[in-house]
């Protein structure tokens, strides 16, 4: 029996590659799971006949390894564990730790007889070199904290109804560590706080030598505050402006891109639905976990809209669909997801206001045939108008296809 509760969507990713001459690399925000995954890849071989002696897992956190490890000891620690001709398969966990990790899986990869996957929490370190050392032979598959159809897998068996359980998901967000607990809400944030400090100062402020944490920490409350508003760096530089705090346009990029390697935000560009471009102006951001927001500011109504349009985000990300914002003439649709020749148009809202042509009226402008939701939480607002499909958000999350 696993000791752990099996996440088939990752699996079902990865088989198509075990045993093809390529690194499998998990991204993701720490904490997200990426570890399991990797248990459950080992699971997978030894079901497949691979006996327990040819898979070499290694977990590469500070405390897991020597002081400031270099490649080459990462490589002969690993070449060292291996003997004779058979393939060994290689599980390394948080590589990023390893500087120069890239020239180590190289010499793996072309020195030796084996398959590799590794686990990540920084893009840049997932990218970086790799083009360098790697053109060509390694696959991304992205990791996320749970899916609400993941959540209820988490919480079974459970007295709670599903929708009891969908107000837990919206409150909690998907991070599978409190997922699994029984916490309060001050509980749970306290954990996702934690998170959250662990990728601030380890992954950002002290890789990146950051000075002014103060001024820093508001840069990333102003972000998770404004979570699915389109800001720029100069509106964040002029609000902090305001408070008499004084920044440059050019570290804001840099916070922003930080915290995109990270994994704490995601960027969703505006996509024009008549030119069929994408606008380079005016991105939203969201957040790889919801429970983020509430953690660092606290859980109010208000934010709901926002939270409900970030949970719809990450589903058609997770789902493999390229997000956009919109932009329809002077109308703008919360998400545009294309996947290959497939699209779909999503507007979101919590209910649907009396009176409000905004929800429906925008993607009735929209003349094509591709299928358009609007995402509530209202069950009064269910049905169908002109063939846009109103459903509510335990469904959508839910739903095989759109």
């Amino acid at each position: 029996m696993a000791g752990y509760i099996e996440r088939p969507l990752y699996l079902e990713a990865i088989r198509p590659f075990i045993d093809m001459p390529l690194v499998k690399i998990l991204s993701g925000v720490r904490r997200c799971g990426k570890s399991t995954v990797l248990q459950m890849i080992r699971d997978e071989l030894l079901k497949r006949g691979i006996a327990a002696d040819r898979i070499i897992s290694k977990q590469y956190t500070q405390m897991d390894m020597p002081a400031h490890m270099s490649a080459k000891q990462m490589y002969d620690d690993i070449t060292e564990q291996m003997s004779g001709q058979s393939r060994y398969y290689l599980l390394l966990d948080e590589i990023q730790e390893i500087d120069g990790w890239e020239r180590a899986i190289n010499s793996l990869l072309e020195g030796t007889d084996v398959d590799i996957y590794v686990t990540g929490s920084n893009s840049k370190l997932m990218s970086s070199e790799i083009s360098t050392y790697l053109t060509g032979r390694y696959i991304t598959i992205p990791v996320y904290p749970l899916s609400y159809k993941e959540y209820l897998r988490f919480k079974e068996p459970s007295d709670k109804s599903r929708r009891a359980l969908l107000d837990e998901y919206i409150r909690f967000g998907g991070f599978p560590i409190v997922a699994l607990s029984q916490l309060e809400a001050q509980q749970a944030y306290q954990v996702i706080n934690g998170i959250y400090y662990t990728v601030v100062s380890r992954d950002i402020v002290n890789r990146h030598r950051i000075n002014k944490q103060d001024l820093f920490d508001r840069v990333v409350k102003y972000i998770i505050d404004n979570i699915g508003k389109t800001f720029s760096a100069n509106s964040i530089a002029k609000f902090l402006k305001s408070e008499h705090r004084s920044i440059s346009v050019e570290s804001i990029y840099n916070y922003l891109r930080w915290l995109e390697q990270a994994f704490i935000i995601y960027p969703c560009e505006r996509y024009d639905i008549n030119g069929k471009n994408i606008l380079k102006t005016q991105e939203k951001f969201y957040l790889s976990d919801v429970a983020l927001k509430y953690a660092l500011l606290g859980f109010n109504r208000t934010m709901l809209d926002g939270v409900l349009e970030n949970l719809v985000f990450l589903e058609l990300k997770r789902r493999g669909f390229q997000v956009f914002v919109g932009k329809d003439g002077s109308k703008e649709i919360d998400f545009v997801a294309t996947r290959r020749d497939e699209k779909i148009y999503v507007q979101v809202c919590v209910q649907i206001p009396t009176g409000s042509a905004r929800e429906v009226g925008n993607l009735k402008n929209i003349r094509d045939n591709y299928p358009k939701y609007v995402v509530t939480l209202n069950d009064l607002d269910v049905g169908i108008e002109d063939g846009i499909k109103i459903v509510h958000a335990e469904d959508f999350l839910l739903s095989e296809t759109w």
